[in-house]
């Protein structure tokens, strides 16, 4: 990831001194959508592909990406819409956030508390370490993590690790999320739409994050910190913490 250095004066309770800082970058970027401007993100350079691509399939816009590429900062991506944003472009003119009903994940994918914690020590990396700047994401199967993104933006991230999987033709049924950052109703959608199962991060929910995900039947994983992690919702998908029994 890019990153360039700033000076600053630090003060560390009565001592005061100037130092040499690691910051990382932020760009503008346009997606531009079917040969349409969409709008403009902000985010870190690396992984654009997988950010267009992800984006597309996480907001609901389409079920599957066509093609993608990046020129200069504009990530372009070719995708069957959904009805209702092709309808919204042709009465309007414009393109917005036209997002299909999220609809429930039926994946019988279960994991183990072994795993968890593996999940979670692989999304603190040493940028975040170093920086203090930046989110990550990892996508995970089997007990093997896939991908592996980092980003100033918390949803850019999952766009990123959802965004590999569905350029690489990757079952996301069968996938786990880990995220270092919370996991509000708009973040639990997007694992809705991409049809992620299980979900673990090392911060907070809210509780519209928490009834959604219960609603559409994503196993959520918060707090999941060194030795401790709390499940929120369809504790089932982990083996030893819920009833063995995926409920009907």
């Amino acid at each position: 990831m890019s990153t360039v250095r700033y000076t600053g004066i630090q003060v560390r309770g009565e001592r005061i001194s100037g130092i040499d800082d690691t910051i990382v970058q932020e760009e503008r970027f346009t997606l531009i959508l079917n040969g349409t401007r969409f709008l403009d993100m902000v985010a870190s350079r690396e992984n654009l592909r997988e950010l267009g691509a992800g984006f597309v399939l996480c907001q609901g816009l389409s079920r599957s990406v066509d093609a993608v590429s990046v020129e200069g900062n504009e990530i372009r991506v070719s995708a069957p819409l959904e009805e209702s944003c092709e309808r919204e472009i042709e009465t309007t003119g414009t393109v917005g956030f036209i997002c299909r009903p999220p609809e429930p994940v039926p994946s019988g994918c279960i994991t183990t508390i072994p795993d968890v914690f593996a999940i979670t020590r692989e999304i603190v990396t040493d940028l975040w370490r170093q920086t203090g700047g930046v989110h990550c994401s990892v996508l995970a199967k089997d007990g093997e993590i896939l991908f592996r993104a980092s980003d100033v933006g918390r949803h850019n991230t999952v766009d990123k690790v959802i965004g590999y999987g569905v350029l690489n033709g990757i079952d996301l049924s069968e996938c786990i999320v880990g995220c270092t950052g919370r996991q509000p109703r708009d973040m639990v959608i997007k694992y809705a739409n991409a049809g992620v199962p299980i979900v673990i991060s090392r911060a907070a929910s809210t509780d519209r994050g928490i009834a959604t995900a219960g609603e559409l039947g994503i196993t959520l994983i918060c707090f999941s910190r060194e030795e401790r992690f709390t499940v929120y919702t369809h504790p089932w998908r982990v083996r030893g913490v819920g009833p063995e029994d995926r409920p009907r």
